[in-house]
């Protein structure tokens, strides 16, 4: 058995997938079909299906109109090695659209939503010393986009 994500996008699906694999290293956009029968969502050739990877998680997205927006309870976190990789992720979904959100959280033009988050934090965040984790939790809950020299820094202080 293979567990597969889905999305719905309502329109523009392949510009989302193609920043989306952009932003990944190792990730892939299989060809895009259509449907070629009627559906509820429109004529033959309307609905647009794709396959995808993001890493090494398997994606499948649909574009078939309107449906369910995109909210919190399901997002992608994507958790990165570096400052530098950070900043490329968050401006590229920037740049295409976005909205800054707290605490790593971004919203991408189509609703999708995301956390670019350090790999660092959850190192700093595990030590078993309560009070470095508050300090580094209390940085974290004023930040937008992550900065690890920041937590670092919290999490050295006291």
């Amino acid at each position: 058995m293979k567990v597969i994500q889905s999305l719905w996008f309502e329109k523009d699906m392949e510009a989302a997938l193609r920043l989306y694999t952009s932003l990944v290293p190792g990730s892939t956009l299989q060809p895009i079909t259509t449907l070629a029968a009627e559906t509820p969502s429109g004529p033959p050739g309307s609905v647009k299906l794709a396959s995808f990877t993001l890493g090494d998680q398997s994606y499948r997205a649909i574009e078939a109109g309107p449906l369910d927006s995109f909210n919190h309870s399901f997002g992608i976190t994507l958790e990165c090695d570096s400052q530098a990789e950070i900043d490329r992720v968050w401006q590229a979904l920037l740049d295409s659209g976005g909205t800054p959100e707290q605490c790593g959280w971004l919203r991408d033009r189509w609703g999708m939503c995301w956390q670019v988050v350090p790999r660092r934090l959850g190192e700093l965040m595990s030590t078993g010393d309560a009070a470095r984790t508050r300090r580094v939790t209390a940085a974290m809950l004023t930040m937008v986009k992550f900065d690890i020299t920041a937590l670092e820094a919290a999490a050295a202080a006291g």
